[in-house]
């Protein structure tokens, strides 16, 4: 995204916040000159650390230094929604004194009480889910779903695969967290890790060493990478390069058999449905590898990718992107773009495992949709 791009969203939420500071600052006439003054010195400064974590400032000082100031910048744009749907309700409730006061002066002292206990409730409230939104998005966990098909060979019947997606290290996200993770993940002694995209923020000069953990993720299967739409958006030959580095395979529009007992299943990935030229997800090529009749599962970051895959005997599709709406009610918007949010579900003819993710975009913060590392067992049915 170019500066001039930029100017859209940055104009957008600039107006958004001058409607915060109206609402906070103004509206409850608190009658304190300094009320205003602070109140915008800290929404700017807030708004300066947002940026941090999309590298405005530079390299200058390097991530660690910089985390705390990107994290709360961060933060701030979980606490801007609750702002926005506390405060926007806020307005309603006045506007709507002001029709029925209209013969008393507007109702302008009913107005002034409302927004006096409105306000200031409001801020504390989001704040107050921002944190503990924190709190719940530094807890990702292990949770099991069981697909039965079959296609799948007797010698592949109960293989465990542990589903990684994003993480979104980076400017936010430490590689301490990412430990956390490939922890967690290990633990489960999984056959085979299949990692569906969003592992990075950034660029990889910059950030590699935050996911330089993955390097120790074990499983006798293998363990495979396909991208998802924020690898595309910066710096992906490099990101791609990187992965290989740490000794993860992964899979550009392809597909590998993995072998148990003389038995074969089909492991396909391919890319981001957001790539393009050398990155362009290209299922025909991904699929040109498979035989006929054998199982085959497929890495693909977003869960509307299973509509390509309609009628070509996919059994199934292993995905991310939603990170179950990440803040409620978020939730109810994902469905406006993925034919699902999370869980198990059939998308056109093929089932589809989602997971909301391990790590989360932007804030480190998760609201009524908990990080997890889905566990799914293959079952011969």
């Amino acid at each position: 995204m170019t500066w001039l791009q930029a100017l859209v969203p940055i104009g957008v939420f600039l107006g958004f916040l001058a409607f915060v500071w109206h609402r906070l600052a103004v509206a409850p006439r608190w009658g304190r000159r300094w009320v205003p003054w602070l109140v915008a010195v800290v929404l700017a400064a807030l708004f300066a650390a947002l940026l941090v974590q999309f590298d405005v400032w530079g390299g200058r000082w390097s991530p660690d230094t910089m985390r705390p100031v990107a994290w709360t910048g961060a933060a701030f744009l979980a606490t801007c929604l609750y702002l926005f749907l506390g405060l926007v309700t806020a307005w309603a409730l006045s506007v709507i004194l002001w029709l029925f006061r209209w013969r008393h002066g507007h109702g302008s002292d009913g107005r002034r009480r409302l927004n006096r206990v409105t306000s200031p409730l409001v801020a504390a409230l989001a704040v107050g889910l921002t944190g503990y939104g924190a709190w719940e998005a530094s807890r990702p966990a292990v949770t099991t779903v069981e697909v039965s098909s079959p296609q799948l060979p007797a010698a592949f019947d109960g293989t465990r695969v542990a589903l990684l997606t994003d993480l979104h290290a980076g400017a936010v996200r430490s590689a301490a967290f990412t430990r956390k993770v490939v922890d967690l993940t290990n633990a489960q002694r999984p056959d085979l890790v299949v990692i569906a995209g969003d592992l990075v923020d950034g660029r990889a000069e910059r950030y590699a060493q935050e996911v330089a953990p993955l390097a120790d993720l074990e499983a006798p299967l293998g363990v495979y990478v396909t991208t998802g739409n924020h690898e595309m958006y910066r710096d992906t030959a490099n990101w791609v390069a990187a992965f290989e580095e740490l000794g993860l395979r992964v899979l550009r529009n392809e597909s590998v058999p993995l072998e148990r007992d003389g038995e074969r299943v089909d492991l396909v990935g391919v890319h981001d449905y957001s790539g393009d030229g050398p990155f362009a997800p290209d299922y025909d090529a991904a699929l040109a590898g498979t035989e006929p009749g054998r199982f085959s599962l497929m890495s693909a970051h977003q869960p509307r990718q299973a509509l390509a895959l309609e009628g070509r005997g996919v059994d199934l599709q292993l995905s991310g992107h939603t990170h179950g709406g990440q803040l409620w009610p978020l939730r109810y918007l994902v469905p406006f773009q993925q034919p699902m949010v999370d869980g198990l579900a059939t998308v056109g003819d093929v089932p589809v495992v989602t997971s909301r993710g391990a790590g989360a975009w932007g804030p480190a913060v998760r609201v009524l949709a908990p990080p997890e590392v889905p566990v799914v067992t293959l079952r011969r049915s």
